[in-house]
């Protein structure tokens, strides 16, 4: 069979097609089997056909079924014969079997990062039956820069870094399928069945949250006083605190209070003090990350998922990153000149054009693939952005703008008041100069206090004096972005897989909340663990496998020597898991029924006011429906709508029915309560009308 063109391995649709768009010498030819797109196209009057897979078209299955754990025969297998979840993922393996037939050469441009490179090479390995190919490299989807990594592709994958992402999955797989499989078998022999999960870092990050609950609960407040005395300037009237703060005695405090009660203030001591504020660094992914949850309330896979969307678009550059560098290569000028289209950028983009030089302010964190997260000369039309994306590339587009720009200029006042030989403190701080500020607003907030000009040796009026008492307050829950940050610091997961880490804590019912609290099965779980398998949350542990990967990288040790060391590990962690089976799964059991409880029961049956009404699942229909759990006494039943369905504690003030949240993919979450001919429902209708209206009048 004559082979006719080089093949080029995507990861993704969109980016198969922005690669053959970029590197055509002509409109690309789309050519589309079993739904599947790929393009034919000339570069540079060579034949190259750009083909995409779907993620991963691999996983990890077991090949040999045991019945208990743990077992670690597992191998590579298509994606579409594990589960009937991925069953789709097969026209894309189908379709790059028929395009490797005829292929002379291969090319990967899958994403550059560790899984990037896997994906790749399982490709290559096992439908290519090839074992390397070159290289496309690239940060992001513009024409320049996909034609120079084409042009210029590394004629190897990086199969040390290949070799590391294996060891990451087989680890993976062997810590997490195991342990998920000793925790529902403990269940199951405390008579009741329900899936349990855990995993190599999932469970060290769980008991993170943990330790911080414990903290929470054990933190006793401790009583506390302040002095504040409202000063009479005749300009404004100020708040002068004792320069002691909390008093921690009562009898000090009120000591003090009587001798300073009834006198005047005089002005001891003015300070001011000029100082510059640096401009902030470029963003990686936690640090956007951080900041979109922060302003936006966006969760950290959300975040992922919108700069995924913008990263596809071309617009941002590549957005899984520990970088804060961004290198002149990238060319600042142009990016800046045209981010200026932007009629709401113009302004600051005016002044950084102005400057002789450009030089961002870095951070010191960086990335063997990839450089800082930065927008791209490719400007999108806001308008024709969904919401969360304009917010995200709007951020990123001010963040990028003000590293360029000069450090803020702020000044500081303290007024120092004395009254009666007790000292007074109040303070004040403005804006001189807001330079990078200004570029970085609204996601930028410095309060401004302005103080009156005082002179030493001036007498006022203490208009009140106010004994404050106050109590210490616990340390706070960690927040979706903070956690973030928190992993980050602690070498827990990887920049890739944080955010759904975090999310998989979620879905599991572990932990609950914006401001994140552990739920009881989740400290059943880490109780458990910590109690029999302690080695399985320890961070210790996860960081020494961490460094195992980047050894790897570096050759000082092999992809087999790491398994192994897990595979013994894990063999006598297991061990002693079983002989305490039956005590795990007692303690779980419990706490699996209060959830279950939780997150099921809506509230009292409105019909035999008796029972509970509770979401059930058929196994006739698949569907979910609610139902009084008096039945057969009761048979009060109510449909549901389709979504994760939340129960909120509510009554609905027309039909008495408990109010649910609907939570779909892609959409806001919204309440309704569980009669579909309430009266609350009754504008739904209407809405529907105007947008059928509006809909008609389009296509009129």
């Amino acid at each position: 069979m004559k082979k006719e063109y080089d093949l080029i391995i995507c990861e993704k649709k969109d980016a198969a097609k922005r690669i053959a768009e970029a590197l055509a010498d002509e409109k690309p030819k789309q050519e589309i089997v079993n739904k599947i797109p790929y393009f034919e196209i000339t570069h540079n009057n060579k034949k190259i056909l750009v083909a995409t897979a779907v993620g991963h078209l691999f996983v990890l299955s077991e090949t040999k079924k045991i019945k208990g754990y743990p077992n670690f025969d597992i191998a590579w297998k298509p994606s579409s014969e594990v589960s009937k979840k991925t069953l789709y993922t097969k026209n894309y393996y189908d379709l790059l079997t028929k395009l490797t037939k005829r292929a002379s050469t291969f090319t990967v441009g899958t994403d550059l990062d560790a899984e990037g490179e896997l994906i790749g090479r399982n490709i290559l390995k096992f439908i290519c039956k090839k074992e390397n190919a070159k290289r496309m490299k690239f940060s992001t989807l513009t024409k320049e820069e996909l034609i120079e990594a084409y042009d210029n592709a590394d004629e190897s994958m990086d199969l040390k870094l290949v070799e590391a992402g294996e060891t990451r999955h087989f680890m993976d797989h062997y810590f997490g399928v195991n342990t998920s499989k000793a925790l529902t078998s403990a269940v199951k022999t405390a008579g009741l069945f329900q899936l349990l999960s855990s995993g190599r870092v999932q469970s060290p990050i769980l008991a993170l949250i943990s330790e911080k609950e414990k903290e929470i609960q054990a933190f006793k407040p401790k009583d506390f006083w302040q002095l504040i005395a409202k000063v009479d300037t005749k300009e404004q009237v100020l708040e002068a605190l004792h320069k002691e703060d909390k008093f921690w005695d009562k009898k000090q405090v009120d000591a003090i209070y009587e001798n300073t009660k009834d006198k005047n203030a005089i002005v001891k001591q003015v300070k001011t003090r000029q100082s510059q504020t640096k401009q902030p660094k470029p963003f990686n992914i936690t640090s956007l990350q951080t900041e979109a949850y922060k302003n936006f309330g966006f969760s950290p896979k959300q975040t992922l998922d919108i700069a995924e969307s913008l990263y596809l678009k071309a617009y941002i550059s590549y957005p899984r990153t520990s970088s804060e560098k961004l290198p002149p290569s990238i060319g600042y000028k142009k990016i800046i000149q045209s981010l200026s289209k932007l009629s709401i950028l113009k302004e600051s983009t005016s002044i950084l054009l102005a400057k002789k030089t450009l030089l961002p302010n870095q951070g010191f964190k960086t990335d063997p693939a990839h450089i800082a997260l930065h927008p791209t000369h490719t400007i999108p039309k806001l308008e024709k952005l969904r919401d969360v994306q304009k917010k995200l590339y709007l951020i990123i587009a001010k963040r990028f703008l003000a590293t360029f720009s000069d450090p803020a200029l702020r000044e500081s006042m303290e007024i120092q008041f004395d009254i009666n030989n007790e000292i007074f403190k109040t303070k004040g701080s403005r804006t001189l100069e807001k330079n990078w500020i200004s570029m970085y607003e609204p996601y930028v907030k410095f309060k401004d206090v302005q103080l009156p000009a005082l002179k030493e040796g001036q007498e006022f009026n203490v208009k009140d004096l106010i004994l404050k008492e106050d109590q210490t307050k616990p340390p706070a829950h960690y927040t979706q972005g903070s956690i973030i940050s928190e992993m980050e610091k602690r070498n827990l997961g990887t920049r890739a897989t944080r955010a759904n880490i975090l999310q998989i804590l979620y879905d599991r019912n572990y932990i609950e909340e914006k401001s994140i609290e552990i739920t009881d099965l989740g400290k059943s779980v880490i109780n458990v663990l910590e109690k029999y398998v302690p080695d399985l949350i320890s961070e210790k542990l996860t960081r020494h496998f961490e460094e195992h990967l980047e050894k790897i990288q570096g050759s000082k040790v092999t992809e087999e020597e790491v398994l192994e060391e897990t595979r013994t590990f894990l063999t006598k962690t297991y061990d002693n898991f079983k002989k305490h089976e039956k005590k795990i799964g007692n303690s779980l059991v419990k706490a699996l029924k209060e959830t279950r409880d939780k997150v099921s029961i809506l509230g009292k049956c409105t019909k035999c006011n008796e029972g509970d009404l509770r979401i059930l699942y058929s196994r006739k229909t698949k569907k979910k429906f609610v139902a009084c759990n008096a039945y057969p006494k009761c048979r009060n039943t109510f449909s549901l709508t389709t979504g994760k369905i939340t129960p909120t504690e509510e009554v609905c003030q027309f039909c008495n029915t408990p109010i649910i949240q609907v939570q779909r993919t892609g959409r806001r979450p919204f309440k309704m309560c569980l009669e579909f001919e309430c009266k609350s429902k009754e504008s739904w209708g209407e809405k529907k009308d105007k947008n059928n209206q509006k809909a008609s009048s389009k296509t009129s």
